[in-house]
């Protein structure tokens, strides 16, 4: 799982604009499911769901079924933010969730 903290510019309301754009296939690539909670890519496996809070987007990207390959949706989302919208993003944090340690297995002793 990864963390995803994009920070807008004070009156940019990049939220609004993202969904909009989203909505109107303005942004071919993604769609939005669950009321527009959740953020699909047509080519990327998992999705992402974000919430807003104060000017703060606040995302978590998931792959279920493929694990390890949340990068895929991370590059496509991060890049399309540089691509379109850099007047209305101030900063983006990536925080990256390791996955538990596997517990280790203790050895038999032979007699």
């Amino acid at each position: 799982m990864i963390r995803l903290q994009i920070v807008e510019r004070p009156g940019s309301r990049l939220f609004s604009v993202l969904k909009k754009a989203i909505r109107s296939k303005d942004l071919r690539t993604f769609s939005l499911e669950k009321g527009g909670k959740r953020v699909v890519h047509i080519r990327s496996p998992g999705y992402m769901n974000w919430v807003e809070v104060d000017g703060l987007i606040a995302c978590e990207i998931r792959t279920p079924r493929d694990e390890g390959k949340e990068w895929q949706l991370l590059t496509a989302v991060v890049g399309r933010l540089a691509d379109r919208f850099p007047a209305a993003v101030e900063s983006i944090n990536i925080q990256l969730i390791a996955p538990p340690p596997e517990p280790v297995k203790k050895r038999r002793r032979r007699r």
